[in-house]
């Protein structure tokens, strides 16, 4: 069961997925690429919240200087802390599942770089 603690900040990736998906993605994405927090599966709602506080983390260690970063280097960060909460949560994943940066449609890697800045603004607002 999924702790109380996670749900919010799980909820906030999935937002901002969303979001980018809505704004990024060509033509009419799939169903489960904006399938609501309510109705998403308990291990991605875990990976979310693990890859959100990995990058809050990562921002809050770096007192900032996260703000340095290039939006290429923000969304391959996020990117790669998906690929393993994939490898964590599911044994055989597709190769799509857990493809490189450069190999990720153009796209992802757009909403990728969004949810990256979206949670550096929530660890900037909260401090």
């Amino acid at each position: 069961m999924m702790q109380s603690g996670t749900d919010e900040p799980g909820r906030t990736f999935r937002e901002a997925w969303i979001a980018g998906v809505n704004k990024h993605y060509p033509g009419e994405p799939k169903p489960s690429y904006v399938t609501p927090w309510e109705e998403t599966p308990e291990w991605e709602r875990e990976a979310a919240a693990a890859v959100y506080h990995q990058v809050r983390t990562f921002v809050e260690i770096s007192a900032g200087s996260t703000a340095k970063l290039t939006r290429e280097q923000r969304g391959r960060f996020v990117a790669l802390c998906w690929i393993a909460q994939i490898h964590k949560h599911i044994e055989t994943p597709k190769p799509s599942y857990v493809a490189d940066w450069e190999d990720l449609p153009e796209w992802q890697r757009e909403t990728d770089a969004d949810i990256f800045e979206r949670i550096e603004d929530d660890a900037s607002l909260t401090g």
